[in-house]
């Protein structure tokens, strides 16, 4: 009996220690997903208002930086495996060595992609739609945003190391002025108010140009100028890696890598396969899509907070510790599923409504973001199981292949075949696209249950 009792007192601190971390962590990283989805919101009500090939143009111009940045956050997220874990243990020494390769690989990343989008801006517009005015509105934007990849890669290294060694305060703060920011040079730029000349989608890049670079700095500053920040690092100690230790990272990374990097490519592509069907649908999908984003910012939230509270647990050798907390996560998930699919459902109209565009494009909208709210419940227990638990353990290889398999096998072909051949009106299309995630979902769980994730990459024994 007293053997129980003291089983359950220890369960209860267990329970305790849980929920404190994921809202320690979480609350920052959804102020920080909502702040920075709201941007995109605001600037599809701004943009949007201009015209609707200037949402369209916008829209699509981002899916390079879309892609881009989706890639960025899988190194991070692959090197971030090693991070919690050694933050877990405090080796200082590893974790900035980790840190020396973040930023590595964001100079060897962001440096050929901005060249890219700059010298090929005309030919990645056509790649999602050959209406001249939507191609030439997109290739003006490119031509200024792309200079602020470099800046957004080095504010990601300082971010995602933050979320490792749980300090977020400052990163949050940062996040939300960098927004404020844009927002207010996008009100002034794009529509030529407080003094500032009226530039349209080519004000608002500069809007968001501007920002990233403030950003970048306040970030790196952020951390320079605290005396034992563990991510303040010299030169010389970031740069003090091996090769082994490189390849080791890489090892974890590179399926991360692939797997967000093939998975944004797919959403592009999809993406560009709506294109087909009208401007309008470009329009409409970029609006979804940033209404649902920002709906799922609590996922993402729990999802990164997940990911550091299960990975540090398997760093200090408690691969049961870190089996239990994956099952309250699980709860969680769908908990927020039905929460999430309600409002959405029920915040159609009044979404609808901010924007002014025509009867048939109203009704459209409408009717996409019915679909997308029923697609949110297989999306986020893929998204969750996937980003939040199995990438803890280091699972990233299959990880890799359930989203090559799905995102690229499946949804690219699936959105062509309903667009190019069945002719099926936008919402359709998409609820087609959706078949996909159920079957993913399926799969995720059954690795899930088999509890193969749970791998331990430090040193440390196993303790319980």
């Amino acid at each position: 009996m007293e053997l129980q009792n003291q089983c359950g007192e220890q369960l209860n601190e267990e329970n305790s220690i849980f929920y404190h971390k994921l809202f320690h962590i979480g609350i920052p990283v959804l102020i920080q997903q909502i702040v920075s989805i709201g941007l995109n919101l605001v600037d599809t009500i701004m943009v949007g208002r201009v015209s609707e090939n200037a949402l369209a143009a916008v829209g699509a111009a981002n899916q390079v930086y879309f892609i881009y940045s989706i890639v960025i956050f899988g190194i991070f997220s692959g090197a971030s495996v090693y991070a919690v874990q050694y933050w877990g243990i405090r080796d200082l020494a590893s974790l900035r060595k980790v840190l020396g390769i973040d930023y590595m690989m964001s100079v060897l990343i962001a440096l050929p992609t901005m060249v890219l989008a700059w010298l090929a801006a005309p030919q990645l517009m056509l790649l999602f739609t050959d209406e001249p005015e939507v191609v030439a509105l997109g290739v003006s934007y490119l031509h200024i945003v792309s200079f602020s990849y470099p800046f957004a890669a080095f504010s990601f290294v300082i971010s995602f190391n933050s979320r490792a060694v749980q300090d977020l305060k400052a990163p949050t703060a940062i996040n939300a002025a960098a927004i404020a920011i844009n927002i207010i040079l996008n009100y002034g730029l794009i529509y030529g108010h407080l003094g500032m000349p009226r530039l349209g989608v080519e004000g608002a890049a500069i809007a968001t140009l501007t920002a990233r670079i403030l950003e970048c700095i306040a970030m790196h500053v952020s951390v320079h100028c605290r005396k034992s920040h563990p991510l303040k690092a010299g030169l010389r100690e970031m740069c003090g890696f091996s090769r082994e230790m490189f390849r080791s990272v890489m090892v974890t990374a590179v399926p991360v890598i692939i797997t967000e990097g093939l998975w944004a490519l797919s959403i592009s592509m999809i993406f560009a396969a709506y294109g087909r069907i009208s401007a309008s649908a470009l329009a409409i999908v970029q609006i979804a899509v940033t209404v649902t984003d920002f709906f799922q910012a609590v996922y993402f939230a729990v999802g990164n907070a997940s990911a550091v509270i299960i990975g540090e647990s398997l760093g200090q050798g408690r691969k049961n510790r870190a089996w239990r907390y994956s099952t309250h996560i699980m709860k969680i998930t769908w908990v927020l599923n039905i929460l999430m699919t309600l409002i959405i459902i029920f915040m159609r109209r009044p979404i609808a409504d901010i924007y002014d565009f025509d009867a048939g494009t109203t009704a459209l909208l409408m009717k996409a973001l019915l679909v997308y709210a029923i697609a949110l419940t297989p999306k986020m227990l893929a998204y969750m199981t996937i980003c939040g638990i199995l990438r803890a353990g280091g699972d990233t290889l299959f990880c890799m292949y359930m989203d090559v398999a799905f995102n690229m096998g499946l949804q690219v072909p699936l959105a062509f075949f309903g667009v190019l051949v069945l002719d099926l009106p936008l919402h359709w299309a998409i609820a087609l696209v959706t078949v996909a995630d159920f079957l993913k979902v399926f799969f995720c769980y059954q690795r899930y249950y088999s509890k193969k994730w749970l791998n331990v990459i430090t040193d440390m024994e196993e303790i319980d």
